[in-house]
């Protein structure tokens, strides 16, 4: 079998988005396939989530206990993707992965905010510095793109490819630049009937730059300001805002516009939650960090449990469809669906290991 090292040749424009179009097309095998890959590393409860000692609490955490912390000059991760390995993956003229994305497959939603990078995770503190968007874009897009030319044309055999493998263990921080997004579990918890079920989402390849083609829990968001300013930085280090951010835009339609100092104690969405949340009637708790085997992507796993009238009082009837792709809504958080969902059907890694850990928790949940 040819190696990897017998890849020669950039591609051209069209050859490049060929190969995107087929990545976006087949995430979930090359996903399983590319967990093959790290036999030494921890996983997510029974899923391909990679995580670490410690990185998985052994009970719950509410959000209000976790801590956040800045780092405002932290050295750069050692690989950015610019590497020469990266850019034989990349058509003449593109100096990174985003830059072809944005020619040749420039999905909808596509632009190089400021993000918070994660540095270090010792619960209940997490560690953070300053990002951008593009710089996870360049890592963990670029190594799932190299992954999928590698298996589609049969260069497989269980190593990793050149820059996948320059980048190593994917669940070291100082490696690449860990960009996080926040996988929400959201479960509608009926006291009378003793019921709960979830919203799941399935992301449309048209419309995001990762994970199109699954299945994800909902809502999901990368952990990043509301806008580009420095008080914004400061003031939306909060996991919890961002939460109600993404509930505000996945399960109510809103922009992503929030302006220069937006006032989150005014907002009636964030009050609403905030408030019920101090009431009781809302709980919202992280079950651990992972990251996704083929793209490196970083989630903190979390759940919120909203009794069933709070829940029909916010959100009503859940859109069939939003921004980003299509919603399933009212599905059964029982056994058999969270097994189906968690190991059969094609979902996102950290959508899986969420599942899976909120069912083994599901007594302190609920």
């Amino acid at each position: 079998m040819t190696s990897h090292s017998e890849l020669r040749g950039r591609p051209s424009g069209p050859e490049w988005a060929e190969a995107r179009r087929r990545l976006d097309g087949h995430r979930h095998e090359l996903a399983v396939a590319a967990e093959r890959l790290y036999p030494g590393l921890g996983r997510a409860g029974s899923t391909r989530l990679l995580t670490r000692d410690g990185w998985i609490p052994a009970t719950p955490l509410d959000l209000c206990e976790v801590r956040l912390g800045w780092v405002e000059d932290a050295p750069a991760p050692a690989v950015t993707g610019r590497e020469p390995e990266a850019a034989a993956l990349l058509p003449e003229g593109a100096g990174a992965y985003p830059d072809a994305l944005g020619t040749f497959a420039r999905p909808r939603l596509f632009e190089d905010r400021t993000c918070y990078r994660l540095l270090e995770v010792a619960w209940p503190e997490l560690t953070f510095t300053r990002a951008r968007y593009f710089d996870g874009v360049s890592v963990g897009e670029a190594a799932a793109h190299e992954f999928a030319v590698g298996e589609f044309a049969g260069y497989g055999g269980g190593q990793p490819p050149p820059f996948r493998a320059l980048v190593g263990d994917p669940t070291d921080l100082r490696r690449r630049p860990a960009l996080c997004a926040i996988s929400t579990l959201t479960l509608r918890h009926d006291r009378r009937t003793g019921e709960a079920s979830f919203v799941l989402h399935w992301r449309d390849p048209a419309k995001v730059a990762h994970g199109g083609g699954l299945f994800q829990v909902m809502p999901v968001g990368v952990f990043q300001p509301a806008h580009e300013s420095a008080g914004a930085e400061k003031a939306d280090l909060d996991l919890w805002k961002c939460v109600v951010r993404e509930y505000a835009e996945e399960f109510l339609g809103r922009g992503e516009e929030y302006g220069d100092g937006f006032d989150y104690e005014s907002w009636p969405l964030y009050r609403l939650l905030t408030d019920a949340r101090e009431e009781g009637r809302v709980r919202s708790l992280v079950l651990g960090v992972g990251v996704d085997p083929l793209t490196f992507a970083t989630d903190f796993l979390t759940v919120t449990v909203l009794e069933a009238e709070t829940f029909d009082a916010v959100f009503g009837e859940v859109a069939a469809s939003n921004s980003e792709g299509q919603v399933v809504g009212r599905v059964p958080f029982d056994a058999e669906t969270v097994r189906r969902y968690a190991r059969d059907e094609p979902m996102q890694a950290a959508g899986a290991a969420v599942l899976d850990l909120a069912w083994r928790h599901r007594e302190a949940l609920l």
